[in-house]
């Protein structure tokens, strides 16, 4: 554990890890304790039931993943359509390769969400994140109603990753189509509205 990592956030990354490998069955406390490699016990101290394990791990991954998002400038700032679909596309890269096991394990949650009303308001409250950005961004990148369709590019960069994550290797896309399918996306959207 590093210095700066404390042992709830040791413990919220190892629910994560549980997650990704195991699903929501395999995630349990006595799990999470081994995954952590902490004393048994160490997770039913700091959350002591199963939702607010989730709430954590739900408030870790939008964390994780705006800290990613301001790290890159062009879906941040002034920026052109070309840099703005080449930042995203590099992000999707990202998540579906370096980070697969974070987006494995929001898709676990997503899936358990229908029958988990506070796991359901949870993700909405950190998508609503999500939603917030990706209108920031249409509207710097010159969307005539980026309020009306945040919504649509979230859900269609969604369907991207989860292809990116399900699809084997002919059917994923590679960095240059990735690229050129985000291009296309955010062109539509800051395109002339039509009545």
């Amino acid at each position: 554990m590093t210095p700066t990592m404390s042992r709830r956030q040791r413990l919220t990354d190892a629910a994560i890890s549980t997650l990704a490998q195991s699903g929501m069955r395999g995630l349990t406390h006595r799990a999470v304790d081994q995954t952590a490699e902490v004393p048994a016990g160490s997770c039913s101290y700091y959350f002591r039931t199963r939702q607010e394990l989730l709430q954590a791990a739900v408030e870790r991954l939008a964390e994780l993943d705006i800290t990613e998002i301001d790290e890159r400038p062009a879906l941040t700032g002034p920026a052109s359509i070309d840099q703005i679909a080449e930042a995203a596309a590099g992000l999707v890269e990202h998540w579906t390769t370096a980070g697969r096991e974070r987006m494995l394990a929001r898709y676990e949650l997503a899936l358990e969400a229908p029958r988990r009303p506070a796991l359901r308001a949870a993700l909405h409250s950190a998508g609503s994140r999500h939603r917030a950005l990706a209108e920031n961004l249409l509207a710097a990148a010159g969307a005539p109603d980026p309020a009306a369709q945040a919504n649509a590019f979230v859900a269609c960069l969604d369907g991207i990753l989860l292809n990116q994550l399900t699809a084997a290797a002919p059917h994923r896309l590679t960095p240059e189509q990735l690229h050129r399918t985000l291009l296309s996306l955010i062109r539509t959207c800051t395109g002339p509205r039509h009545p």
